[in-house]
């Protein structure tokens, strides 16, 4: 998975591309953790993600529960597949999807 990092201001920006797996999940999460106490929001762009799991969806609700206290987290340009996930899941109730 690649991690495309974009910081303006206080809102972080990370573009993901590729799988968010067991094997990818402790990149994001490293990620998230290395920039949590310079921004005040969170946007994670999933337009190139093509398939998350079970550790990427613990990432998500981590990074959730960290920005909640702050600006907020949003996911944006989510595909059909992992829609799907989230309903089936009930991320799509918790998570700011647009």
């Amino acid at each position: 998975m690649k991690i495309n990092k974009n910081l303006e201001g206080n809102t972080l920006t990370l573009a993901l591309e590729g799988r968010l797996d067991t094997t990818t999940a402790p990149d994001l999460e490293q990620a998230i953790k290395a920039e949590l106490n310079r921004v005040d929001a969170l946007v994670l762009d999933f337009s190139k993600l093509e398939y998350i799991s079970s550790a990427g969806l613990r990432v998500l609700l981590s990074a959730h529960k960290a920005m909640a206290q702050k600006g907020g987290m949003k996911v944006t340009h989510v595909s059909e597949m992992v829609m799907e996930v989230f309903e089936v899941t009930g991320f799509s109730d918790i998570l700011n999807v647009e």
